[in-house]
């Protein structure tokens, strides 16, 4: 079998989960990193022309973009035998977890950068606001559990993952606070426990580097802001 490729970028959220859902299958990948100063390059804009974004799985010859559907790509073609599985085999715990799995997505992790991004303080307040809202339904997910899908590692522990990592450099450089112990208890103790597990620490940016990253996105985006002198 032709090795994988996966064009990512060093600094993207949504790119380690597929690292870790090809490790957790024993699959072997190369990682294409693109090199956003020199722009997007001909590879990523032939192998996804619609969105342009990373991830993008290339898999003999084929493309397959969007790191969810990567996942779900993943555990259809690598499944049984020694494979590891990401989704449940039950209808309705698979339903579950794809529902939640694009609720992280979409109300905490962009929620999250709503907040980061938001400069006057009643609009920060409000935005902070919503985003524990979402993150109060993902505690209730994870209550009484070790990962989202029970004893082991599951889709949705990889698609939540940037929550141990990203969120403290998010939260930090955007002057927020979310995943407080006291208020996320189980949220916390899971962050923790999932962060310290090898095979998924391994693949995680230096966080100094995230954080350089991120201030410097954020004071380009508040300079380039409409009504700024």
């Amino acid at each position: 079998m032709a090795k994988l490729k996966i064009i990512v970028s060093a600094t993207s959220l949504f790119c380690t989960r597929i690292e870790w859902a090809l490790k957790l299958k024993g699959l072997e990948y190369e990682l294409i990193v693109e090199d956003w100063d020199k722009g997007k390059s001909e590879l990523l804009l032939k192998s996804n022309p619609v969105h342009k974004k990373v991830p993008v799985l290339l898999d003999d010859g084929v493309a397959i973009a969007e790191s969810k559907v990567i996942l779900e790509y993943i555990d259809e073609k690598w499944k049984g035998g020694d494979f590891y599985p990401l989704l449940p085999q039950d209808p309705y715990e698979r339903a579950q977890a794809r529902f939640w799995a694009q609720f992280a997505d979409d109300k905490c992790a962009f929620g999250t950068w709503g907040a980061c991004c938001a400069e006057d303080a009643l609009e920060k307040e409000k935005a902070v606001q919503i985003a524990l809202e979402s993150f109060a339904y993902l505690e209730k997910q994870i209550e009484g559990k070790k990962f989202f899908a029970g004893d082991k590692i599951g889709y949705l522990d990889l698609v939540a993952g940037w929550i141990p990592h990203w969120l403290g450099v998010m939260e930090e450089t955007g002057g927020i606070k979310i995943l407080d112990a006291e208020r996320f208890p189980s949220l916390h103790e899971w962050a923790q426990n999932f962060i310290e597990i090898p095979l998924i620490k391994e693949c995680v940016p230096p966080r100094d580097f995230l954080v350089n990253f991120w201030t410097a996105l954020l004071g380009n985006l508040r300079s380039s802001a409409p009504n700024k002198p």
